[in-house]
């Protein structure tokens, strides 16, 4: 286990468990803590031993999002939160977009305003079933940011994400997994449990192929039919010429379980 106080990064065989670390405040949002989850990120990802991460957070819950303990307001000066998005949170989400390996996210309690779209974010949301997803950002006066409108129509569909945004009302686990807004919700002793074991599955698959998955399926969001086409034409010729690509072929005519490297 590497710690430095708010972010513990633990190493598996071939994943990562990264976990948020200020339960005293339900492992809202700081600069600092921005800084250490960001740098934890990029370090999985420079690791080539590292090919699935999961994401969690220490104590009662998983993310509260911004700490407003940390929004001071001076007497006539008018707060820029657009800064904060700018320079936090939007290089955040694209960065667990980015990242050419799955990242599950388990989902262990709260997860509201920019804590539950960071877990939206992420390839595979586990949670406990005691969990809840929160748009809290009405109850505010502010929108949904951190990919919330962009997440919340595409998982659960209009109508269902209009009402989330505007009434700010609680989605438990198994609602959302009901209405798509993530992939499982699991008894709470066996959420960690679930993550490790597929995070070990992953740590074992073709990660580069894996990796061209998801950025044919974030395409695929804004793409019409024939640019679609077009891009899996050529992830495809990647995908092919990669050694797992002929191992899987391989293991696949002498009946054995493939042995994938995930390398490019």
């Amino acid at each position: 286990m590497v710690e430095n106080d708010l972010i513990l990064t633990e190493r598996r065989e071939g994943y990562r468990v990264i976990t948020l670390n200020r339960p005293d405040r339900l492992n809202s949002f700081n600069e600092a803590m921005h800084a250490a989850l960001m740098s934890a990120l990029v370090e999985a990802e420079e690791d080539p031993a590292c090919r699935a991460l999961v994401l969690t957070g220490a104590g009662r819950g998983f993310c509260a999002g911004q700490d407003l303990s940390d929004r001071v307001f001076t007497p006539g000066e008018v707060p820029d939160l657009s800064s904060t998005l700018e320079r936090l949170y939007n290089p955040l989400v694209r960065k667990l977009r980015a990242l050419r390996m799955p990242v599950i996210c388990a989902v262990n309690g709260v997860a509201a305003g920019a804590g539950a779209n960071i877990a939206l974010a992420c390839d595979i949301v586990l949670a406990a079933r005691s969990a809840k997803f929160i748009q809290a950002f009405a109850k505010l006066g502010l929108v949904p940011d951190s990919g919330g409108t962009w997440f919340l129509p595409r998982l659960v569909g209009p109508a269902r994400a209009r009402a989330l945004a505007l009434l700010a009302e609680p989605v438990p686990a198994e609602r959302a997994e009901a209405w798509g807004m993530i992939w499982k919700a699991v008894d709470d002793a066996g959420l960690m449990e679930e993550a490790h074991r597929l995070a070990a599955h992953f740590a074992t698959q073709p990660t580069v192929g894996l990796g061209l998955i998801k950025q044919a399926l974030d395409a695929s969001e804004t793409n019409d039919l024939d640019r679609q086409l077009d891009l899996e034409r050529d992830l495809q010729g990647q995908a092919g010429r990669t050694p797992d690509y002929r191992e899987g072929v391989t293991a696949f005519f002498e009946k054995r379980p493939a042995k994938f490297t995930g390398r490019a």
